[in-house]
């Protein structure tokens, strides 16, 4: 069966038309009008309000819509539908994008629209919501783009179906271009403009409306460069003169970073503020990823620890061995931490795209603004004259109501009356029928009074709206005044900071930093550190601080290792770079500036750290001392692939109470029991032994007595002996007296003797709590590190000691 065919065959005095065109003529004709519509309607902004179509409607639906800031909050999709359906001729996603924009404090530098939700974040890390969860409001300064907009200022056209009616401009308060800058991309052209300072902005306009011919380097005096709303530091300002003489021009965008202390080992660099638009998961991947590819060295960590309280903080650890600064150059040449903006200030003049200059944009808004308030002030002027024209007219039928009346109540209709009052009393139609509209209630004499004043009042405003019209001087001193009073209710302090030059003060700083001598030193409240420089520390003018006790010092280099010897004999190896540098403090040596051991040592149990050692396997050795009266001399021998060994195989209930490193082999080792005997001999006498060796019976103790200390000392130096009685084995109320005996006063004996008594008991006292023996001036201090004064000398070796209730902890010489 055959279909049937349903087309519609041509009438009969159809005459086929075919023209030729020459496709080329036709793709021409055709681009031209869409790269022009993509200009004009889309993608550039008036260089009057700074607005591209889409911002324009979104502000001028929010204002008819009557979302003004002391309203409550509307949907978001509220908006944009209304957008959409009445004046933009494109999809809902454009217009939410360019609303979310216009939200944003990040992007910009006074933001148009006051919104409630997720409305993205720096960098656009983190999306905006949709627009079905977000509200939204104008913001306070939008108001001010479309005040006076229902007074004639701006022209209007028909919407894109001819049904609507919206403006060709808005009456913008303020340099919007500027302030908030702009960008986007044509056909053939595109436009990016960073923003500015609002006050800055409004100053040099004020100046541009004073003095028209004030030159380029005049107006930048008021507006030196760009003003970010993300703050940042603009570096080099040559680019940006170029922009503001010829409207094109490249500035760099740095973040600012400063070094701080981010944990007790390490320092970091804390980011406060990035480059414009780059947010800090884009910078947190780059660093990753260079740091992956070994490209980017001396980064430990990189914590993102931003919130809504204090605002961006990125926290870059350096490694230690790193020169913080030097690793900021890098991060810098290598990261969107620094970012170049191309300025290219292409905007719409008349309807046609130009590059402009600042002077020129002023300009171009200034003229727009003078339009706009004389307009203002003529369509003021014409709606007061049309009041006063009925005023007057009113007050003349008050003057003799009664004959008003009269002829209105002789009349047969109203249209009799109008012409009888228009004959009597010589008014016109618009009066006449103002005054047959108004109620006889008004026609008082206290109503009188008030129209008599309102005339006056009117006639004095129109004067003043004729004065502004008839003298072009008026009409700038009011922009001018309009200007000042929106930058003092709306200005804010510049966030950007302007550097005239990119050199770096580091530039010639070597990233890691120098292996220099330094000294590493213990205090007796457990803190490590390193100094500047390997010089000893005096502390020559007898100050005391807190923490100032060194229980061992140590020379090393900067890019190290040393050794540090625990109670049960282990030896760990610590790098010296790991270790926080001290300032010179020579004249009052502390740690209060050093890191708890626990940062750098696993520790186990009781276990506690006893002193400090180089690694050097030149050295005569290291000297330990234990609890049962043993002592060993440690050959040197500490393989680098190791970060821990075994320096003396203790017996079960022993630990070691003293160590020091013997530095000329000339030393005396000295040991003080807990019953009071000292014992010296030469280190000489103690052959050195292997790290897993035992040691030798370092002195004889009694039944009952321990070793309460061991050190090694210099018999070439002034020494001294500390000692404090006490009983029960504590340090508090059971402290008796203290001693303090030159230590020359000790005669030498031989190895694994008794010793010498250095201190005789009291009636309560039983036993020494706590003993020392080293160069002079001996030192000491609490628990907490305070200092301690400690009593005079007493030549007495064996002699008692004097009261002494200070809660002593730990004693110490010079940190030599």
């Amino acid at each position: 069966m055959a279909r049937r065919s349903t087309k519609t065959p041509p009438p009969e005095d159809f005459e086929e038309k075919i023209l030729d065109i020459d496709v080329v003529d036709e793709m021409q004709g055709s681009f031209l009008e869409y790269a022009y519509s993509v200009i004009y309607s889309r993608a550039l902004p008036d260089a009057r309000d700074g607005m591209k179509p889409v911002h324009r409607r979104i502000v001028y639906q929010m204002n008819e819509m009557g979302l003004r800031p002391d309203r409550g909050y509307v949907k978001c999709a509220r908006v944009v539908g209304e957008v959409m359906g009445k004046l933009h001729p494109h999809g809902d996603a454009s217009i939410y994008d360019a609303m979310v924009r216009m939200a944003q404090p990040f992007s910009m530098r006074l933001p148009l629209v006051d919104g409630h939700g997720n409305f993205g974040s720096l960098g656009n890390d983190d999306p905006p919501a949709a627009m079905r969860y977000t509200e939204c409001r104008m913001a306070d300064a939008t108001s001010l783009m479309t005040e006076s907009i229902d007074e004639d200022t701006v022209d209007f056209e028909s919407n894109y179906d001819g049904q609507e009616r919206e403006p060709v401009t808005l009456p913008a308060a303020y340099p919007n271009l500027l302030v908030n800058g702009a960008s986007g991309i044509a056909v053939g052209m595109a436009t990016n403009m960073p923003p500015h300072n609002l006050g800055e902005v409004v100053a040099a306009a004020r100046h541009l409306i004073k003095h028209p011919g004030a030159d380029l380097e005049t107006l930048m005096r008021f507006v030196p460069g760009p003003d970010l709303p993300t703050g940042g530091r603009i570096v080099g300002l040559t680019g940006i003169k170029d922009a503001y003489e010829k409207g094109r021009g490249t500035f760099k965008i740095r973040s600012t970073a400063t070094v701080e202390d981010v944990s007790a080992r390490r320092k970091g660099l804390v980011i406060t503020e990035l480059p414009f638009s780059v947010g800090p998961e884009k910078v947190i991947a780059k660093i990753k990823d260079l740091v992956s590819a070994k490209k980017l060295q001396g980064i430990a960590d990189v914590k993102d620890l931003t919130d809504r309280a204090h605002g961006l903080r990125l926290v870059i650890e350096v490694k230690n061995g790193f020169v913080p600064e030097a690793v900021l150059e890098q991060l810098y040449k290598l990261t969107p931490m620094e970012e170049t903006f191309g300025i290219n200030n292409v905007a719409l003049v008349d309807g046609q795209p130009l590059t402009l200059g600042l002077k020129e944009l002023l300009e171009v808004y200034l003229d727009h603004r003078f339009t706009v308030v004389r307009r203002r002030s003529e369509f003021r002027r014409t709606k007061r004259r049309d009041r006063l024209h009925l005023v007057e007219g009113l007050l003349v039928a008050l003057i003799d109501i009664d004959e008003v009346i009269r002829l209105i109540r002789s009349s047969d209709n109203s249209a009799q009356a109008k012409e009888r009052l228009i004959e009597r009393f010589s008014l016109s139609d618009i009066q006449t029928q103002y005054i047959l509209d108004t109620p006889l209630r008004r026609l008082t004499r206290f109503d009188r009074i008030e129209l008599e004043s309102e005339r006056d009042r009117l006639n004095g405003e129109i004067d003043e709206l004729t004065g502004i019209l008839e003298s072009d001087a008026e009409l700038r001193k009011l922009v001018s005044s309009e200007l000042a009073a929106v930058a003092k209710k709306f200005g804010t302090p510049r966030r950007t900071v302007l550097l005239e030059s990119a050199s770096s003060s580091v530039a010639s700083v070597p990233l890691e930093v120098a292996d220099d001598p330094c000294r590493v030193l213990l205090s007796s409240t457990g803190l490590l550190a390193r100094t500047v420089n390997g010089e000893p520390l005096e502390g020559g003018d007898g100050k005391r601080v807190k923490h100032d006790v060194i229980v061992s010092a140590v020379p090393a280099t900067a890019r190290g290792d040393i050794g540090a010897v625990t109670s049960t004999g282990r030896l760990l190896r610590i790098a010296v770079i790991d270790l926080p540098q001290l300032p010179d403090t020579a004249s009052a040596p502390s740690l209060s500036g050093g890191a708890p051991v626990a940062e750098f040592l696993a520790l186990e149990g009781d276990e506690e750290l006893v002193c400090l050692t180089t690694l050097d396997e030149s050295s005569p050795g290291l000297a330990l001392g234990t609890l049962q009266g043993v002592v060993k001399r440690v050959v040197p021998d500490y393989p680098s692939n190791k970060d821990e060994l075994e320096v003396i195989s203790l017996k079960e209930g022993d630990r070691i109470v003293g160590g020091a490193e013997l530095r000329t082999g000339e030393e005396d080792l000295v040991f003080i029991t807990s019953d009071a005997q000292l014992l010296r001999y030469p280190a000489a006498q103690v052959r050195p032994q292997g790290r897993p060796a035992g040691g030798m019976a370092g002195i004889k103790l009694t039944e009952g007595a321990s070793v309460i200390s061991f050190t090694a000392v210099d018999p070439a130096v002034d020494g001294v002996v500390f000692t404090v009685t006490g009983s029960h084995g504590t340090l508090d109320d059971s402290v008796r007296t203290a001693k303090l005996t030159p230590f020359d006063q000790y005669p030498r004996k031989g190895r694994a003797t008794g010793g010498v008594r250095c201190h005789r008991f009291l009636k309560g006292e039983d036993m020494l709590v706590l003993a020392w023996a080293g160069a002079s001036p001996a030192r000491a201090a609490t628990k907490a590190g305070a200092p301690v004064e400690l009593p005079e000398p007493d030549p007495r070796r064996d002699g008692s000691g004097t009261p002494f209730t200070k809660a002593v902890e730990s004693l110490a010489g010079p940190a030599h």
